[in-house]
């Protein structure tokens, strides 16, 4: 059991600078303990109980540290779908749950659009579509890169009604705030377009990503919602699962970035295997810790 009075003076000497420079900085606990976490040298326990013990050190508390506040004494939701039926009863619409993988989380939903909100959706951001990107991880820039080799557009919160409406519904599904969301990302593949697997989560050990992760937090959960249908490939790959699901109009795509300590989770590498006959168009929507912008 980790003692809470002598988990940061036990740290070695480097760890204990680092914990002081990060506080100092402003850096979130919660993701300074997930950084601990992931260097495989201590876990999530030790690493909460060390930082609670600079913070506690810091401030001069007397309180004995059972019964100090912690900084991580209240866990922050997350957002869930809930999956006890297999239809879900959205605001407007019945959702079917088509299948679910537990561990990552990974559930596949039918009927979450109808065709017409996918062809108004499609039909509004007609030509503005531009080279996809990345966020580059030395700076946050956003970059060309060969394993994206798809088409972007976006839609902005308030743009057009049909995206405010899917919007609110995916917000019910996901019981989650909609301010809570980064605006919809629409992706077009052509015939050998792809996606590299790659994590939709933000590395909070990254330069580069540390601006955007001040925008909201980290994307703890992910839509993909299918705009149309594929004459053949296009799919939704997970490598180390074993899964690949194709896009079916309507349908969407929802899975977890991270666990429940809004830690990364590594076992959510996934990419978009390359279009080999059609046109593949599908919206993607992040859900945030916190309010986006």
């Amino acid at each position: 059991m980790t003692d809470p009075d002598n988990a940061f003076a036990s740290l070695p000497q480097t760890w204990r600078a680092w914990i002081t420079d990060n506080l100092d900085r402003g850096c979130s606990p919660l993701d300074m303990a997930n950084s601990m976490a992931r260097s495989g040298q201590h876990s999530m326990a030790v690493a909460r109980a060390a930082i609670d013990a600079a913070l506690r050190q810091r401030a001069g508390a007397s309180v004995p540290a059972p019964a100090a506040a912690s900084a991580f004494s209240a866990p922050r939701a997350m957002p869930y779908i809930d999956v006890s039926s297999n239809r879900i009863a959205a605001p407007d619409r019945e959702v079917e749950v088509l299948f679910v993988l537990k561990k990552p989380q990974v559930i596949l939903l039918g009927n979450v659009l109808s065709d017409e909100e996918c062809d108004a959706i499609i039909a509004h951001c007609g030509a503005r579509y531009t080279r996809s990107t990345v966020t580059a991880e030395a700076d946050g820039a956003s970059v060309v890169h060969e394993g994206r080799t798809s088409e972007m557009a976006f839609i902005q919160r308030g743009e057009t009604e049909v995206a405010e409406r899917v919007d609110r519904r995916l917000a019910a599904l996901a019981h989650w705030s909609p301010e809570c969301s980064e605006p919809f990302q629409l992706q077009k593949y052509g015939v050998t377009q792809e996606y590299r697997p790659h994590y939709d989560w933000l590395d909070p050990d990254s330069a580069g990503h540390q601006a955007h992760l001040a925008r909201g937090g980290q994307r703890l959960a992910t839509f993909v919602l299918y705009l149309c249908d594929v004459a053949q490939g296009g799919g939704t790959v997970f490598p180390g699962l074993g899964l690949e699901v194709f896009p079916k109009k309507g349908n969407a795509l929802w899975f977890l970035n991270t666990d429940d300590n809004h830690q990364p989770d590594p076992q959510t590498l996934h990419g978009g295997a390359p279009v080999v006959s059609g046109t593949k168009i599908i919206a993607n929507k992040w859900l945030r810790q916190e309010r986006y912008g």
